[in-house]
């Protein structure tokens, strides 16, 4: 019986061993975003861990932590930057305050359709904008499909930029969001996502604007009873990694990573327009009003915005060359 006893402690004892030599040699990134898990870019993302275990054997995988359980979108920024976390998912928006060269992604009717959108972002010039980041020790990995944001109100409807005016509008950290909200006569109010609606609730704003899915999902049509289509932005959502992190992958590790984040970006758009369809389809049965109002008064409104441009010579040329670009589907869904 002790020789059996032995035995036993000694298989046991190499078991453990192997099981903590494979724990060490599996890498694991965790990564935080803010959206709840049925959100499709949160799916995507889900499909990217799938992809980075495949392509990796299973020697690299991911923990996600969505609904903001590390903090805010600015907080998982700062968190990335001094290496407590490794992997973030963000609006651009937010990336205004680290990055300037992001700036011109928040710029209302910037893009003249969908093809053009994922032309600039695929293209050298998203390139360009996802390593301006590196900077400040942020990596942008990709852009996912964010839709268009537009205006949703507690009690009345948006038809005009006129509409707008004197009322408390939610917006993002983003000084291109706030500016664009108070030249079309509304009153910008910053704050976290996962404070807006209890904000709506209480009055303390009067409505917010954002893509169909994020309303659907937030359950901010319980609360806003319109929503008016201008889609004045397409803001895609970034996907970081802290440059401290990124520098202690191996150069095999990062192309498994960068191959699990390129496959995940087709399959993200694919569910985002699933779930935009479906989101504005579950709004209406809940009897919120859409309304498509004509966006060119509200572009108009916004020309100041590209007019200060000129002052700075590296983002007004940025947004040129943004507009100079083709594409090979001139048909493409309007934004």
């Amino acid at each position: 019986m002790k020789i059996n006893a032995t035995a036993f402690l000694l298989v046991f004892s190499f078991l453990l061993f192997a099981s903590c030599e494979e724990a060490r040699q599996t890498r694991v990134l965790k990564l935080a975003h803010g959206l709840d898990v049925t959100h499709p870019v949160h799916k995507g993302m889900v499909y990217m861990k799938q992809q980075l275990e495949q392509v990796s054997g299973g020697k690299m995988t991911l923990e996600i932590y969505p609904s903001q359980q590390l903090g805010s979108e600015r907080e998982a920024l700062e968190l990335l930057q001094i290496g407590s976390l490794d992997m973030t998912k963000v609006s651009a928006g937010v990336m205004e305050s680290f990055s300037p060269k992001f700036r011109v992604l928040g710029l209302p009717y910037l893009f003249r359709d969908r093809a053009h959108q994922f032309a600039v972002q695929d293209g050298p010039i998203g390139e360009e904008i996802l390593r301006d980041g590196e900077n400040y020790w942020l990596r942008g990995l990709c852009f996912y499909d964010a839709g268009s944001r537009s205006f949703y109100m507690k009690d009345r409807p948006i038809n005009t930029p006129a509409d707008l005016q004197g009322l408390k509008i939610r917006v993002m950290e983003s000084p291109t969001a706030q500016a664009m909200v108070s030249i079309m006569g509304g009153s910008p109010t910053p704050m976290s996502y996962g404070e807006l609606y209890t904000s709506l609730q209480q009055g303390v704003v009067d409505g917010a604007e954002n893509n169909p899915p994020s309303f659907y999902s937030s359950r901010h049509y319980e609360v806003c009873k319109y929503y008016s289509l201008d889609e004045h932005t397409a803001l895609p959502d970034v996907l970081l990694i802290g440059t401290k992190v990124w520098n202690k992958l191996s150069p095999e590790e990062q192309e498994w990573l960068q191959a699990a984040v390129d496959a995940s970006v087709p399959e993200e758009r694919r569910l985002w327009a699933e779930s935009e369809e479906e989101s504005l389809r579950e709004v209406q049965k809940a009897g919120v009003e859409i309304i498509y109002p004509d966006k060119k008064p509200f572009e108009e409104k916004v020309q100041p915005l590209y007019d200060a441009l000129k002052n700075d010579p590296t983002l007004y040329d940025l947004v040129q060359r943004i507009r100079a670009v083709e594409t090979d589907n001139p048909g493409s869904p309007q934004l």
